[in-house]
């Protein structure tokens, strides 16, 4: 790889870093991991080529362009947390992958046949992921931080929820709404 090709690289991984939290190489390795699938099966849960999938990893693309592809991606980091918790089983999860992967990635936050928890509620994670889906898919990280920056001086409030949610990561979003909650 040339040195232009690894400044790409290095620029999609950053890129990847604010809109998704982290590299989309490492978050889709974790899925991977504590899901007990191989790349092909991942890449056929979410709806995307196996090659497209190698490319994202890879860092040579930088962007899911589909926001169902993105919505399914935060309902495997749900489910794979499940997992490691305990409170979903390998066949339970093996089922729940079949669902995810038909879905066409609906919005939780109108969705009157959203997935609960066992208490009945809509999980803040999920809910702070769908407000963190739509904002980096108006813009990018960049753009948003400079919007924040530029309502601050009038409207604090509204910049650190753009701050926050838009280029944050998603446990401070979590911290953030739940501090919000009455």
């Amino acid at each position: 790889m040339d040195a232009a090709q690894q400044e790409a690289t290095a620029r999609a991984r950053e890129l990847q870093r604010s809109w998704y939290g982290e590299p989309l190489g490492a978050l889709f390795r974790r899925l991977i991991d504590d899901l007990g699938l191989n790349q092909a099966r991942l890449a056929a849960v979410l709806g995307l080529s196996a090659p497209m999938l190698s490319q994202l990893m890879s860092g040579q693309r930088a962007k899911i362009g589909n926001p169902a592809v993105v919505q399914r991606v935060q309902a495997l980091q749900e489910l794979a947390g499940q997992v490691a918790d305990g409170s979903v089983s390998a066949a339970e999860a093996t089922e729940r992958m079949e669902e995810i992967k038909k879905t066409a990635g609906g919005s939780v936050l109108n969705n009157t046949t959203q997935q609960t928890s066992s208490t009945g509620a809509t999980t803040v994670r999920r809910v702070v992921r769908e407000i963190q889906s739509l904002l980096r898919s108006v813009s990018d990280a960049g753009d948003i931080i400079d919007a924040a920056h530029t309502l601050a001086p009038t409207h604090p409030e509204l910049a650190e929820f753009l701050r926050v949610y838009g280029a944050g990561r998603t446990a401070d979003a979590v911290a953030h709404y739940e501090a919000h909650q009455s």
